[in-house]
C-alpha cells in the first residue's frame, strides 16, 4: 500500500516487555502503518531498534522526532508516568498520537492532553484494546440488535497474575502516585470493556484495596512497601436500569483471567478468556436465547481489521487499533476509542476510588 501512516515511536528499546510481545510484531505486519522512526532515551538503544525493525530514523529525543517532516504520527509505549511529556510534544508538533492506556498518570494530565489535541485538529487514538477486540465489537452489536432482549445484570471478573516477588526493576509499579496499577490497567481495561458493550454506569459503590502490602526484591533481597491498590470490586447500575458488579485483582497464584457474563429478558452472553479483555486472544463468546444451553458462537470476518495472516495472540487487537488510527488519519472518521474516552474512563476511575475512599455510593457524572 503505498499510503502508510509514517509512525514514529517514542519507547521503541527492543527488550521493552509489552512493546515486544504487541506492537512491534503489530506494526511490522500491518498493511496501513510504517514504522518510519524509533526514539528511546540513548543512541546506542535507538540505533539497535533502527536496526531490528528497519526503521528509516533513530532518535534519541523525542522532541527531535516530534518535528521530523518524515513521519505523520506518534506512538507512546513507554511507562505510565513519561506518557505526558511525548505525547504532549507529538500535538503540538501537530503530529497524530496513539498512546497507550492510562493516558496520564492522573486525570489532569490525560484532560491537558486531549483539550491539546482538539485545538491542535489532531486525530488520537488510546490503547484501549478491549474496543478493537472482534469478540467484543460482536457482543456490543448483539446487544444493540436485542439478542438480550433487556439487559437485566452483568458480572465481570478478571483475576491475573500478581507476583509478590520481583526485581527491584519492576517493582515501580507498587507506588499508587505512579498511575500504572491494578485500578487503573487491569480493571481500566475490563471495566472499559464492559461499559463498551452494555453502556456507562450511573451509579457506583465501589472497594478498593491493597491486599499485598510488601513485594520482596529478589535482587536486592529486600521487601519494600506497597500502595498501589491490587483488589477493585464495583458494583453499580447501568445507564440501560442492568445490575453490575466487577471483581478484578491480581493474584501471585493460577489467576483464571476474564469472564463476563451478561443476562437479558431473552438470553444469556458468556465472554472469557485465560488473561483479560483487551490482550489479542481472541475470546470465546457462548450464548443462548430462551435456553439453558449455552453455544458456541462464531465471531463474523467483518470484526477482523487486519489481514488473515496476522500475527495471533498479542500483537492481534493492538493491529486493529493501528488499522482503525490510519483509517481515521485518511478518512477523518473514527470508530477509535480517542482521548476523549481515556479521559472518560479516567474520571470514572477517580469516581471509583473516591467511592470507596468515603464508603459512599455515588451518582457517576
Amino acid at each position: 500500500m503505498g499510503n502508510k501512516i509514517r509512525l514514529g515511536f517514542v519507547g521503541a528499546n527492543v527488550n521493552s516487555t509489552w512493546s515486544s510481545q504487541s506492537h512491534f510484531p503489530a506494526l511490522l505486519a500491518s498493511p496501513d502503518v510504517e514504522l518510519t522512526a524509533v526514539c528511546t532515551t540513548r543512541p546506542e538503544s535507538a540505533e539497535e531498534a533502527r536496526q531490528a525493525f528497519g526503521a528509516k530514523l533513530a532518535f534519541h529525543d523525542f522532541r527531535e522526532m516530534a518535528i521530523s517532516p518524515e513521519i505523520d504520527a506518534v506512538a507512546v509505549v513507554v511507562r505510565v508516568p513519561s506518557h505526558y511529556e511525548p505525547t504532549k510534544a507529538a500535538i503540538e508538533a501537530g503530529k497524530h498520537v496513539f498512546t497507550e492506556w492510562p493516558l496520564g498518570q492522573n486525570t489532569a494530565e490525560a484532560e491537558e492532553l486531549a483539550d491539546l489535541a482538539r485545538s491542535k485538529g489532531v486525530k488520537t487514538a488510546v490503547g484501549l484494546q478491549s474496543r478493537a477486540s472482534p469478540a467484543l465489537l460482536y457482543v456490543k452489536e448483539l446487544i444493540e440488535d436485542g439478542y438480550l432482549g433487556e439487559v437485566l445484570s452483568c458480572h465481570v471478573t478478571t483475576m491475573r497474575g500478581g507476583a509478590v516477588e520481583r526485581s527491584s526493576s519492576d517493582t515501580w509499579q507498587r507506588d499508587v502516585s505512579q498511575g500504572a496499577n491494578t485500578l487503573t490497567i487491569a480493571n481500566g481495561h475490563v471495566i472499559d470493556a464492559l461499559r463498551f458493550v452494555a453502556g456507562n454506569f450511573t451509579r457506583v459503590a465501589s472497594m478498593v484495596s491493597t491486599q499485598v502490602k510488601q513485594w520482596y526484591e529478589t535482587d536486592t533481597e529486600k521487601f519494600v512497601e506497597v500502595t498501589s491498590p491490587d483488589n477493585v470490586r464495583v458494583s453499580g447500575q447501568l445507564e440501560s436500569g442492568a445490575a453490575a458488579s466487577v471483581h478484578v485483582g491480581a493474584v501471585p497464584w493460577a489467576g483464571t483471567g476474564f469472564r463476563m457474563e451478561i443476562y437479558g429478558r431473552e438470553g444469556t452472553l458468556i465472554v472469557t478468556g485465560s488473561v483479560s479483555s483487551q490482550r489479542g486472544e481472541m475470546l470465546r463468546i457462548q450464548g443462548a436465547q430462551r435456553s439453558n444451553e449455552l453455544q458456541d458462537l462464531d465471531i463474523p470476518e467483518r470484526f477482523v481489521y487486519v489481514p488473515s495472516d496476522f500475527p495471533k495472540g498479542d500483537p492481534f487487537n493492538v493491529g486493529q487499533l493501528y488499522t482503525m488510527f490510519a483509517e481515521s488519519i485518511r478518512t477523518g472518521q473514527s470508530l477509535l476509542p480517542t482521548f476523549d474516552v481515556a479521559v472518560d474512563l479516567h474520571r470514572f476511575i477517580d469516581t471509583v476510588n473516591q467511592a470507596s475512599d468515603t464508603g459512599r455510593e455515588l451518582p457517576v457524572s
